[in-house]
């Protein structure tokens, strides 16, 4: 049985009902889950524990009819799986240990990250033999510009001075950078298909912050690559790409060049905007507001319904424009997929 999400990704239709899911489903906002993360201790150690894992990626299909799990995972696995040091701290976010230049490379052990995502894989194992058949399974990785602005900052930035610093300063340090990330990526979605995810999304989420030649070099080069990597190994699964902020001939160059069978839109792109910028061979996922579904009521419901008819006649996934907030009320997610399951 083929599931709504692979079959509107792959055969490109505009269902009456799109397929639903929401980036960042299993996550703070459900009280079960911070049941479960108390349990194991760390973030970190949740992520790496496959029965844990598994069991927070099927606690929002416990409560909500969507249409796909995606692993309980982190982006920033792949730099853990390098072998760079990575924590969660609370109230804070996440810290790794710098790359200042090019010479800190040394200790990127590309060839050790199977084996240190390994717990990820086998959580995917978990999921699947306890998923239904129509529902999907996805697996993702962060893109390898996101991811190494992370390994370049020690963790998050709005400015990213330290990374267009080093991309200034050592242009080829940065290509042999995203070589690696490019190498581990493409390995890391290839072994999540093999375990079982049945569609495969790459989170540019700092796409937005570059533009032209080096949105081009930075984003569209390594997502590329990357993707064509997955296609040989495995045409049959579908990938969506999330260059999340970028805009305008970025974003239609993103969707021509790379591959993708889907992107990702944020909030703050109109469904107008969004389909006239991306070919309609491209199904498109979003877009609601995550601040809207916190509201909930009226402006949620008039929210849903403007996304529905924004993309009537596209291919189309039900989504958010970016995760889950914490302070969302689990009443509100249940709202939401109710009303787009019988719109």
């Amino acid at each position: 049985m083929t599931s709504p999400l692979v079959q509107t990704l792959l055969q490109k239709n505009a269902p009456q009902q799109p397929p639903v899911w929401i980036m960042r489903q299993a996550g703070r906002y459900l009280p079960e889950y911070l049941k479960v993360r108390a349990e194991a201790g760390s973030f970190m150690n949740l992520c790496r524990n496959p029965a844990l894992a598994a069991e927070v990626t099927l606690q929002p299909l416990r409560r909500f009819n969507l249409d796909a799990a995606i692993i309980f995972s982190d982006i920033l696995m792949i730099p853990y799986g390098l072998g760079q040091h990575v924590t969660f701290v609370e109230g804070e976010g996440p810290k790794l240990s710098r790359l200042d230049h090019p010479n800190d490379f040394h200790f990127l052990k590309p060839l050790k990250t199977a084996q240190a995502l390994q717990p990820v894989y086998d959580a995917l194992g978990l999921v699947k033999e306890k998923l239904s058949e129509n529902k999907s399974l996805i697996g993702f990785a962060g893109a390898p510009w996101t991811v190494a602005t992370y390994m370049i900052e020690g963790g998050s930035s709005r400015t990213f001075e330290k990374t267009k610093a080093f991309v200034a300063a050592f242009p080829e340090g940065m290509q042999t950078l995203m070589d690696i990330l490019v190498e581990a990526t493409a390995a890391h979605l290839l072994a999540q298909i093999q375990a079982g995810a049945d569609v495969v999304q790459l989170f540019d989420s700092w796409a937005g912050a570059l533009t032209g030649d080096d949105f081009a070099r930075w984003v569209i080069a390594p997502n590329k690559a990357i993707i064509a990597r997955v296609k040989q190994a495995a045409p049959h699964v579908p990938v969506i790409g999330f260059p999340r902020k970028a805009r305008g001939a970025d974003l239609t160059h993103y969707c021509v060049q790379t591959g993708i069978d889907g992107v990702g839109i944020d909030e703050d792109l109109s469904p107008a905007e969004a389909c006239a910028l991306v070919p309609p061979s491209i199904t498109l996922q979003g877009n609601i507001s995550p601040q809207v579904l916190v509201a909930g009521g009226a402006a949620l419901e008039q929210a849903i319904d403007a996304c529905l008819e924004g993309f009537k006649g596209r291919s189309h996934i039900f989504n958010l424009g970016h995760g889950v907030v914490p302070q969302t009320p689990p009443d509100n997610v249940a709202a939401l997929v109710a009303r787009v399951k019988f719109s």
